[in-house]
């Protein structure tokens, strides 16, 4: 799933990356279910593998508009691991405590420790993207964020962090079906907020933090990857397979056995 990675030092023009490609698959939907159970069962074996070593830490950043799929790629990606090992982190709106400190100090203490995976569902990054679009801060303030940001997850990095970024890239029409859908759908009357409306009509300011924000933090360290998301099935498996390959390159082991453990006998 390389195609989908930025470069480190591109400049990123979203509307190049069209949210509808599948161009990653040589097949349709049923073909891609029956690939993503195979890596379910691959992701589960691989984070079973992670949590005995003890070693590596994964950390998956999710970001996107709203409706673009955050929760759903968690639940389809994320079936049926082991929940040990595997933690969910989201952040909203600060806290008056968070408020106190440096942007970074609520993120921290979320960081996987060894053995884990943790899953932000936004981010860090809303402080270069919701900050910037609303006027919370000045852009002297969050201009330089960028720098921080890449010297923190460079840190986490050294410090035997492996982190994968994903934005998940949805056009304004698919943002425009997914809405109406929770507005027809009683069983998803729950998850419309009146406020996504008046987020939505900021899309091209949206459009632009997220370009600079892709092109400033995309690092040989911690790299982004644009995932085309109109359609979910396509995301999950580019997600899915993205997350496998990553964990695969960490050449894991299960610890050794315990001393005279041959010589044990259970009664």
């Amino acid at each position: 799933m390389k195609l989908y990675r930025v470069k480190p030092g591109d400049r990123v023009r979203l509307r190049d990356w069209k949210p509808d490609d599948r161009s990653g698959f040589n097949g349709n939907k049923e073909d891609s279910l029956k690939v993503r159970e195979k890596l379910r069962l691959k992701l589960e074996e691989l984070q079973n593998l992670l949590y005995a070593e003890h070693r590596h830490r994964l950390l998956i950043v999710i970001q996107a508009m709203d409706t673009g799929g955050k929760d759903g790629t968690i639940r389809a990606v994320f079936q049926g691991v082991n929940p040990q090992g595997v933690k969910v982190a989201s952040f909203k709106s600060p806290t008056p405590a968070e408020r106190d400190h440096d942007y970074l100090w609520r993120v921290h203490p979320q960081i996987p420790g060894k053995g884990e995976i943790v899953i932000f569902n936004r981010s860090h990054y809303e402080d270069v993207l919701i900050v910037r679009v609303h006027d919370f801060v000045p852009p002297a303030v969050w201009k330089k964020r960028y720098a921080h940001i890449n010297d923190f997850e460079r840190m986490l990095t050294d410090e035997g962090v492996t982190i994968l970024k994903f934005y998940l890239n949805i056009d304004k029409d698919e943002q425009k079906r997914r809405l109406q859908e929770r507005l027809d759908n009683p069983e998803k009357h729950w998850k419309f907020n009146a406020d996504d409306l008046a987020e939505r009509n900021l899309w091209p300011q949206y459009m632009k933090a997220y370009e600079d924000m892709l092109t400033r933090t995309s690092t040989p360290w911690a790299p982004w990857h644009i995932v085309p998301s109109n359609r979910g099935w396509y995301r999950d498996l580019v997600v899915a397979q993205t997350i496998v390959d990553a964990l695969k390159k960490l050449d894991m082991h299960y610890p050794p056995a315990p001393e005279g453990i041959d010589k044990i006998v259970i009664d």
